[in-house]
């Protein structure tokens, strides 16, 4: 009842040039109980949004007079609290990615499906209504408070030990992305704790209620992909005896989280794009596709520019999961969390063990910190979890510390074998170069006729090979200027 009410009270300003999907958008809107505005232009919608307060605001991409663009950004120059949705022309992925990049909450392409419009207008509702029409200042008061006191939330954000500067960033961040449907690529080294970050994106979100699935990308055999990823129907393959779900229709209403996603084959990265595009996947067998409504979060710790560069990961999928990033810093620079760490680590192990919180003894934390800890907040639990196996009481010493290889204490380093320290995100060691988009052209240039001549200049088999369609590879055969023989019976 309460959901009803707020959905009910909500204002929702429309915006586009046609009148007859603005009647349709309207009536749809008033159906669901919502008090609908219209605008045709730019300016109209700018004298509706100066003349007062919407909960919701919908815009086409392109206007007689401008771009909805220009009305997103005129709403974060006065910091407006109303979320805003982008209706992009159909397979316009780069205008999806700068409405997202300038502060919309959601986009839908042309045409627009009505049931994912409905879905799309109550998610946003829900996480903005207010009759006042609050400051930014106040709104993100309340949703931090908001975050706090949700359980779900508190817990998760609880879960990232530390108060240092750089910690404290992490998770004003989380608070802020949460309110977005923008995907999320989430960067750091092993054992930074990319997946806690993660579930507290999920946790502190409108979606908190619906399905948390996480994903590890580099563990599912590569034949087995498509089958997990979108679903099967009964009879899709040997020994399928009914309908199989897959990760997207598992997440729906919720967050899929896809963890190492820099180590997914090229092929099933272009099905994988193909999905977050057009918000609906087809399954294994099926010959209908099944609209999905979750929120893409990605993990990984490789360098995907690098990737990228190097042709092993795709540029515009690359561009759809890094509409907004969060970057988590390694435990080497945030030593001012090493108290807190050990003490929630602890905690933990002593949860697990059924026993009391062991405590660490005088000068043991400062000895840690002179640790690189290339494994980061995952080395340290080892750590942790070793000493408090070896310890004879309830303090940890630094004896109990000592390596299984060695009687090597923490306060004992090798001079003449020092360990350098793991390379950061983005400072690898290749080349870059002067001008990216003809690197890149070269890149796949070679990839290309490399394929094309192992396949014998089979344009099907190497389009095939690469996750391609054929009017795509021919496309970019004619792009980059290949020199292929034309011999149609090359294709069959």
């Amino acid at each position: 009842m309460a959901t009803h009410a707020v959905l009910s009270n909500a204002q929702i300003l429309v915006i586009d040039d046609e009148p007859d999907l603005r009647t349709l958008y309207e009536l749809t809107l008033l159906r669901e109980g919502y008090r609908v505005d219209t605008a045709g232009t730019v300016q109209e919608a700018l004298q509706l949004l100066n003349a007062q307060r919407f909960d919701v605001v919908i815009t086409d991409m392109r206007l007689p007079d401008g771009l909805g663009i220009e009305i997103l950004t005129h709403m974060k120059t006065q910091q407006r609290t109303e979320r805003s949705i982008v209706i992009t022309a159909h397979g316009s992925a780069e205008n999806a990615v700068e409405s997202l990049k300038a502060g919309a909450f959601d986009y839908l392409t042309k045409p627009v499906d009505l049931k994912q419009f409905r879905t799309a207008i109550a998610s946003a509702v829900l996480g903005t209504t207010s009759k006042t029409g609050p400051s930014r200042r106040a709104t993100d008061a309340r949703l931090t408070q908001a975050a706090a006191s949700n359980s779900l939330g508190e817990l998760a954000l609880s879960r990232l030990a530390g108060d240092s500067a750089v910690m404290r960033s992490v998770k004003e961040r989380i608070v802020k992305v949460s309110r977005s449907m923008a995907p999320v690529l989430i960067q750091g080294e092993s054992g930074t704790g990319k997946e806690l970050v993660a579930c507290a994106l999920h946790a502190t979100s409108h979606r908190a209620a619906g399905p948390w699935v996480a994903v590890n990308c580099s563990a599912i055999p590569e034949n087995l992909l498509e089958t997990e990823f979108f679903g099967a129907k009964k009879g899709a393959y040997t020994g399928s005896v009914h309908d199989r779900e897959g990760f997207f229709q598992a997440a729906k209403g919720g967050t899929l989280f896809l963890d190492e996603i820099g180590d997914l084959p090229l092929a099933m990265q272009s099905k994988l794009l193909r999905a977050i595009q057009e918000r609906c996947v087809r399954p294994v067998g099926s010959n209908q596709e099944e609209p999905v409504d979750v929120r893409i979060v990605s993990a990984t710790h490789k360098d995907l520019p690098a990737e990228v560069l190097a042709g092993r990961f795709r540029q515009d999928l690359f561009y759809r999961l890094n509409v907004i990033d969060i970057v988590i810093p390694p435990l080497r620079e945030r030593c001012d969390d090493l108290p807190a760490l050990c003490h929630a680590l602890l905690a933990r192990i002593a949860e697990e063990s059924q026993m009391s919180v062991p405590t660490l003894a005088a000068g043991t934390v400062e000895q840690l910190a002179r640790l690189p800890l290339l494994g980061n907040v995952r080395e340290l639990e080892n750590l942790l979890h070793r000493a408090v196996a070896l310890c004879d009481g309830h303090e940890l010493q630094l004896a109990d510390f000592q390596s299984s290889s060695g009687p090597v204490p923490l306060d004992v380093r090798p001079p003449d074998n020092p360990i350098a320290p793991a390379m950061p995100i983005g400072t690898s060691d290749i080349q870059l170069p002067t001008d990216l988009q003809s690197h890149l052209d070269q890149q796949e240039r070679e990839i290309l006729v490399k394929s094309l001549r192992e396949t014998g200049f089979n344009r099907t088999l190497a389009a095939s090979r690469l996750g391609l369609s054929l009017r795509q590879i021919r496309y970019r055969i004619a792009r980059l200027k290949i020199d292929v023989p034309r011999d149609d019976d090359a294709d069959e």
